[in-house]
């Protein structure tokens, strides 16, 4: 690397000859892989150890002006550049806090986007201590809870990949995983990838962000997202699976039908307000804002569940911050002091409270388990058809349909969801002038809008016999999941249409014939005579598949050949993980491979398909 110290300091005037010398050694010096790139943490180093600053937002803003690399990557001259801005003193006080509000300026754009100053210190925290021993990423921590450093550790997506299974483990097969200290923008994407994917899988909105946007650290939509994942671990949990004893929680002539179709943040307030009650407090929380801001609820809450450790000493103190103090310290006394702080208590963050109340009810639920006789009647698990549904679910929320789908019966009954979903397929299909929308919907307008949806899915071919509006609004579950099924399978063979030469209609035997050309054309002779074929089970023929779309991908050390049931759920998922890091979507899970389930492997392939023909269009 050649630089012309003489040339650089007329370009930077503020700083002599040997000035200019000074930095492209220290440069040097911090280049530890010689690649005549300096990463985020060699130019914060060298920042300091140059003396030009040591505040990390303030060389983090600076450096947004002046690399145009996505990765934050910069080279000599760049580096240069930097230090003459640090000398100038601009972007001092880099972040403007203001109420607890944190105003970031994006990179090469005037947008500036607003972030929470409680909630990036909480999830930093957070990302802490559940990290703390991680063989990949351990030795980056802790981050700083007092800067905006966070952002920057997510850029290359480990963190992300790593949260995510913390959240629901064995989501995401780390194996697949590039874990290198130093990374390129290729292994970075595949690694982003692999999160946006993933974190589609377990149910987050994932619309207005993509791979670029973390790799580019940026903040409001990272900080989103990392909210999104830990509140999904938080809330899965909360199941009358998990914890029967929340049959105690149905109110008088509630059938546990009704309860269960409960999203799990309405179920915590249920909670909360059930042992309000047990213990004679008049008042009740609706939210988790407004309702708890004053710290009394809580108290009583933490009393009535831990009675010996937690007193009610902080409704004497008359000063909201100080009893939000009193009111953490007990929680602290019994191993909760976590997500919340006293000023976001305060001033009502629905997140952080949010965040509180759930890691409270996992750790301490206070609900006395039940005897035999109290058991309630739980209907059989129909593990085939709540795994549709999940899958279902997943789909239709990743189309961006509103309000977001929990309860797949229950949310489609209506029909408004089912006609977005459509129009979302096949654009301009409804003519929107003949849907009723205006809520609440009666019976009569619900079975309008659902014989509407039927009679789309007629006009497009899908074999609905004996399916009517009614079937739906009544919540039938096997009919309502065929509706829902055909308009997911239409959805891929309309992608997969408009990625063919001629935009060719794409059927179920030509999805067959490719996976087995491709899985063959990687060197492999495996095959695959239909979705239902049993061999599928063993996850090797996807694996094949996937080493023939893009050889190498798979590391044969990792793969085996299936034939115990620990070893086919092993190359299933980490078949799953391989797809998601090409960028594919998939909403199965590993069982639904060994089990064999058709329709599932139908999506799998042709979502594989899809990303086989994105490939080679790009």
């Amino acid at each position: 690397m050649v630089v012309n110290a003489f040339m650089l300091q007329k370009k930077y005037p503020n700083f002599q000859v040997n000035d200019i010398n000074a930095l492209i050694d220290k440069f040097e010096e911090c280049d530890l892989d010689t690649d005549g790139l300096l990463d985020q943490r060699e130019i914060q180093q060298a920042c300091k150890d140059t003396g030009y600053s040591d505040n990390y937002d303030e060389i983090r803003a600076n450096l947004k002006q002046v690399t145009t690399s996505a990765t934050g990557k910069i080279d000599v001259e760049e580096f240069i550049d930097l230090a003459n801005r640090l000398k100038e003193g601009r972007n001092k006080g880099a972040f403007d806090v203001h109420q607890h509000k944190i105003r970031v300026q994006g990179a090469n754009s005037d947008a500036t986007h607003t972030i929470n100053e409680d909630e990036r210190t909480e999830f930093t925290r957070h990302i802490n201590s559940v990290m703390e021993m991680d063989p990949d990423v351990g030795y980056r921590l802790p981050i700083p809870t007092n800067t905006m450093q966070l952002f920057d550790e997510c850029r290359d997506g480990l963190i992300l990949c790593k949260l995510i299974n913390d959240a629901v483990p064995d989501t995401i097969d780390e194996r697949v995983l590039n874990v290198k200290k130093k990374m390129n923008n290729f292994q970075m994407v595949e690694n982003n990838n692999i999160v946006i994917n993933s974190a589609k899988a377990i149910g987050c909105s994932v619309v207005n962000i993509g791979s670029q946007d973390i790799i580019e650290g940026k903040e409001y939509l990272i900080l989103g997202l990392i909210w999104q994942i830990i509140k999904r671990g938080l809330l899965n949990k909360i199941t009358i699976q998990q914890h029967p004893e929340l049959y105690r929680l149905l109110e008088q002539d509630e059938t546990l039908e009704e309860f269960l179709k409960l999203p799990p943040d309405v179920i915590l307030l249920r909670w909360f307000n059930y042992h309000l009650k047990a213990a004679g407090w008049e008042r009740r929380v609706n939210n988790f804002s407004k309702d708890v801001c004053d710290g009394e609820n809580y108290t009583i809450l933490l009393n009535q569940i831990k009675p010996n450790e937690c007193s009610r000493a902080p409704l004497q103190e008359q000063d909201v911050m100080k009893r939000a103090e009193m009111v953490l310290q007990n929680a602290e006394a019994i191993g909760c002091r976590k997500y919340l702080t006293p000023k976001a208590m305060v001033s009502g963050n629905p997140k952080l409270n949010l965040a509180f109340v759930a890691h409270l009810f996992n750790t301490h639920p206070g609900l006395e388990p039940l005897t035999e006789e109290e058991a309630p009647e739980v209907e059989p698990f129909d593990a085939e058809g709540e795994r549709e549904a999940r899958m279902f679910t997943l789909w239709l929320n990743s189309l961006n349909v509103e309000p977001g789908v929990y309860n797949l019966y229950e949310d489609l009954k209506d029909g408004l969801i089912l006609l977005q979903a459509f129009d979302k397929v096949q654009p301009g299909l409804v003519q929107w002038r003949m849907v009723s929308n205006k809520q609440p919907l009666s019976r009569f307008k619900q079975l309008e809008n659902c014989n509407y949806a039927v009679r789309l899915g007629q006009e497009n071919g899908f074999s609905l016999v004996g399916i009517q509006g009614a079937d739906i609004v009544d919540e039938q579950k096997t009919l309502t999941l065929g509706l829902v099924w055909q308009m997911m399978r239409e959805n891929i063979v309309r992608t997969l249409q408009s990625l063919s030469e001629g935009g060719r209609a794409v059927t179920d035997m030509d999805m067959v014939k490719w996976a087995n050309e491709t899985a063959q054309k990687g060197g492999k002779q495996s095959k695959m005579n239909s979705f239902r074929d049993p061999s599928l089970r063993t996850g090797v023929f996807f694996l094949d598949v996937l080493n023939g779309i893009k050889p190498g991908i798979v590391d044969a050390s990792h793969a085996t050949a299936g034939n115990t049931d620990e070893d086919a759920f092993n190359n299933a998922r980490l078949a799953i993980s391989i797809a998601r890091k090409l960028g594919a979507t998939i909403f199965l899970v590993p069982e639904d491979i060994v089990e064999v389930r058709s329709k599932m492997n139908l999506t799998f392939v042709g979502s594989l398909m899809v990303v086989d023909r994105q490939m080679k269009r790009a």
